[in-house]
């Protein structure tokens, strides 16, 4: 069952970042500079050397662990008696929460944010964004969620659901395609959607250091780190830069993201500036 809940899981992937990438060819709001189609090469390469040097090597004790801790009844989950459906909605919310934190904790410390950074160095968004990731930064999740499974004690199922949204959300929100703020507004005042992520991707500091949330946005309203995200008028005209101050030309050379976690100027928080 768990292998079939990973199949599951990969196909909901492949549906989805196609789903996102044909609305885009019909409703993108964005002007991109590079071919779509060099952004999309260029990004399942880095989804595919990410699988080969870490995923390949984490999937099985990763399944293997979840599966121990749902059959030993480990968790703040299990003490608390959930079962069922319950059980399934409470974990994606507690995990989710979860991920605000971790993700707001890969733009806080130094070290974690050498690797997050090749994230944030793409100079423009679309739903290629998604897959691009630091194999360093991938490795070290794969940790840190491996704590969560321990602490919260989600069941397997739930734990899949719970990855199969993150996708989903992360190909959604990273896409390039956006909504009448008459629609954007109610919709983001519960769901990240791709203007609110957007705003993220911003060099701008009162954009890039808030608006941490995966799933729902009112991590970012509790938590303190909300920036309300531009009028749909002023997305329209691109008065916004994306990505990073430094390195821009080298946005996608491979080779230089892969190393820049071991570049002198990362001893420093981005921009120079501190994360909320």
């Amino acid at each position: 069952m768990d292998i079939n809940l990973d199949t599951g899981k990969l196909y909901v992937f492949i549906a989805g970042f196609l789903l996102f990438f044909l609305l885009e060819t019909f409703i993108s709001k964005r002007n991109l500079q590079r071919p779509r189609m060099q952004r999309l090469s260029f990004h399942i390469g880095v989804a595919a050397f990410n699988s080969v040097t870490i995923r390949v090597f984490t999937y099985v004790p990763f399944l293997l662990w979840a599966v121990l801790v749902d059959e030993q009844g480990w968790g703040l989950s299990r003490m608390l008696g959930l079962y069922g459906w319950t059980e399934i909605i409470l974990s994606i919310i507690v995990l989710d929460l979860f991920d605000y934190f971790w993700h707001r904790a890969n733009h806080r410390i130094n070290f974690l944010w050498r690797f997050h950074k090749a994230h944030h160095s793409d100079t423009e968004m679309d739903v290629t964004t998604s897959l691009r990731f630091h194999p360093g930064e991938l490795a070290i999740s794969a940790i840190v969620k491996a704590t969560w499974i321990l602490a919260w004690g989600p069941t397997v199922v739930a734990w899949f659901i719970f990855e199969m949204l993150v996708s989903l959300c992360a190909q959604f929100h990273h896409s390039n395609i956006d909504f009448p703020d008459s629609v954007e507004q109610p919709l983001a005042s519960i769901l990240v959607t791709p203007r609110y992520h957007l705003a993220h991707h911003f060099v701008e500091q009162k954009y890039g250091n808030a608006n941490f949330s995966t799933i729902f946005t009112i991590w970012d309203k509790l938590f303190g780190t909300y920036s309300k995200p531009p009028q749909a008028l002023e997305l329209k005209h691109d008065n916004h830069s994306i990505g990073l101050t430094e390195g821009r030309d080298l946005a996608f050379k491979p080779l230089a993201v892969l190393s820049e976690p071991l570049k002198a100027r990362n001893l420093n928080i981005r921009n120079n500036q501190p994360h909320n």
